[in-house]
């Protein structure tokens, strides 16, 4: 199987610069690693594969299922091939995806008679209804063979969806990939014996010693424009919740997003590096390295971010052991923004920091 299998697409995923991550925690003599903010657990799964202990944590639920399938999960993939056997040969059903979220191809277009773009031709969202349904018949408990199931189909879904990488809205127009049919297959999880832990907490509720915490904390927007297009994780990828939870919640909105996903004024909604407010961000920054005072640190962040890099060094100060910078790829929504009301021209190009702390 290829090795990025694994990888959902994801805001922020940080696979292209894993190697540098890697090369800055090899220098040091560290056994145990907090991945703090593990997304779609890509920092996660490189590290384990590295040899290291493992903490994965985030307050995402599908980041929680990413990590117990590809963390803690220690059946064979030999047991999860006649289950996904079997899901894939399942006839699709008319369910709650399909209503909210299945089109059909109107001449090339996936704008539907409600005027509502949508994210996944029927014939697939009749199958993910038909297969979570399946799941949670072999497993109707929360368990870790449940989210190495979860995650397949998450997997899957993710290679014909018709967006751009988020779920905040969808392309007018079906891409090609999206008239293909889902199809399962087992996570190219590895089996070991170490203590690796999985939390769906914030980063601040975390109280297990790590040799290292690594944090790839939400960059928010410096963009005074339009200060509340930053990436909101819960927001952006709330298909991905529906599918771990299988709640079928109310929707709002042209996206039909979950409505717990839907503003700030939410409890949960946001983390503390979201926040529209700078000096809440800025203070969650202190706080994060005062709490783990007795570990190396090692932070990514880049200079189109909420804080500013300057004031990163000021507050890292007299911790900083390292720290290098180097170009970083604009993504693919950045680029597709169009309208010169909200578009702004950067004076620097984009560029990826990573800053290592000592111990206090």
């Amino acid at each position: 199987m290829r090795r990025d299998y694994n990888l959902i697409r994801y805001a922020g995923n940080k696979r292209k610069i894993v190697p540098k991550i890697l090369s800055f925690i090899s220098e040091l003599n560290v056994d145990k690693v907090l991945d703090g903010f593990s997304g779609s657990t890509a920092v996660s799964q490189a590290l384990k594969n590295d040899g290291y202990v493992v903490g994965s944590n985030y307050i995402a639920v599908y980041s929680k299922v990413f990590g117990e399938c590809f963390l803690l999960n220690r059946t064979p993939q030999s047991f999860f091939a006649p289950l996904i056997e079997e899901l894939n040969s399942l006839t699709g059903i008319d369910g709650w995806f399909t209503e909210h979220y299945g089109g059909y191809d109107m001449n090339g277009s996936s704008v539907q008679e409600d005027n509502k773009k949508r994210p996944f031709q029927i014939h697939n969202t009749k199958r993910i209804d038909a297969i979570r349904e399946k799941i949670d018949s072999f497993y109707p408990d929360d368990c870790i063979e449940k989210s190495v199931l979860i995650t397949s189909l998450i997997l899957a879904v993710d290679k014909v969806s018709n967006d751009m990488g988020h779920q905040v809205s969808y392309l007018k127009t079906w891409t090609k990939k999206s008239a293909n049919d889902i199809i399962l297959e087992v996570p190219n999880f590895k089996i070991d014996n170490l203590n690796h832990k999985v939390y769906q907490k914030t980063i601040f509720d975390i109280k297990d010693k790590y040799d290292l915490v690594y944090v790839d904390p939400p960059y928010g927007t410096s963009n005074k424009k339009t200060p509340t297009s930053r990436v909101r994780y819960q927001s952006y990828y709330h298909i991905w919740t529906t599918i771990c939870l299988n709640d079928k919640p109310n929707t709002v909105g042209v996206a039909n997003r979950r409505y717990d996903a839907s503003s700030d004024t939410i409890k949960s909604s946001i983390s503390e590096f979201e926040d529209l407010d700078l000096k809440y961000v800025e203070n969650s920054f202190i706080k994060m390295i005062d709490q783990f005072k007795d570990s190396y640190i090692l932070i990514s962040y880049n200079n189109r971010s909420k804080v500013t890099i300057d004031k990163l060094f000021e507050i890292f100060d007299k911790r900083i052991n390292n720290h290098i910078s180097f170009g970083y790829k604009e993504n693919a929504q950045t680029n597709a923004v169009s309208n010169s009301k909200y578009k702004i021209v950067h004076k620097e190009p984009l560029k990826e920091h990573l800053f290592l702390l000592n111990p206090a």
